[in-house]
């Protein structure tokens, strides 16, 4: 959000609309976009209860819906979700669209009709230069969101937020990921500390390990 408002701020955009998918309360996470700059926003009602998971192949068709209707030249979404940590509905939305796509994104500059991304990589930092309109997931390294003001948030109340479900946009979000069980790996042995070189040696040969 933080980085849609700052490409407005230098004349990059001309509007920013905030999308959440999820349960009803979602809509306090979308006041608090508003107050911080997004002019308005969408929230996608697509469950009941905040521990009903809802898939990101369900996430991305409802959004590739939303891109529809708004036609945007840029999305931005997270990296990855903090429930089931999946790092795929912004691919999946990606490929839903046809558009091109950069993730994993630290440093976002928009240069006429494409976008030139630094991504980070485990060997250190790639520039990539993508058409647009794009997908870009963003990296936590990206910004520092600001903090929305008193005045902004009362702000933020007059503003648009339309409220939607999925059953709107045609969209069966039933689960099709089905988990039939979570455990914890095995504990660990505890090391054993030894006086030398040759003793690790022997050690080792006796647990057959050389």
């Amino acid at each position: 959000m933080e980085e849609a408002i700052r490409l407005k701020e230098a004349g990059k955009a001309d509007e920013v609309i905030a999308v959440s998918i999820g349960v009803k309360q979602a809509q306090e996470t979308l006041r608090t976009a508003l107050a911080m700059g997004a002019d308005r926003a969408i929230l996608v009602v697509a469950a009941d209860d905040v521990h009903t998971d809802i898939e990101p192949l369900a996430v991305a068709k409802i959004l590739a819906k939303v891109v529809a209707e708004e036609q945007p030249g840029l999305v931005l979404c997270g990296k990855q979700a903090i429930d089931n940590d999946m790092n795929a509905t912004g691919q999946m939305l990606s490929a839903l669209l046809g558009w091109s796509q950069a993730t994993y994104a630290n440093q976002i500059d928009v240069e006429g009709d494409h976008a030139v991304v630094t991504r980070e990589v485990d060997g250190g930092l790639q520039t990539v230069k993508v058409k647009m309109p794009t997908i870009i997931t963003t990296d936590l390294r990206l910004n520092e969101p600001r903090y929305a003001s008193l005045p902004n948030i009362m702000k933020a109340k007059k503003k648009p937020l339309d409220e939607k479900t999925a059953a709107d946009y045609g969209v069966d979000v039933t689960p099709r990921l089905e988990i039939l069980e979570t455990i914890e790996p095995p504990a660990r042995k505890a090391g054993e500390i030894v006086g030398s070189v040759d003793e690790l040696v022997s050690k080792l040969k006796e647990a057959g390990a050389v």
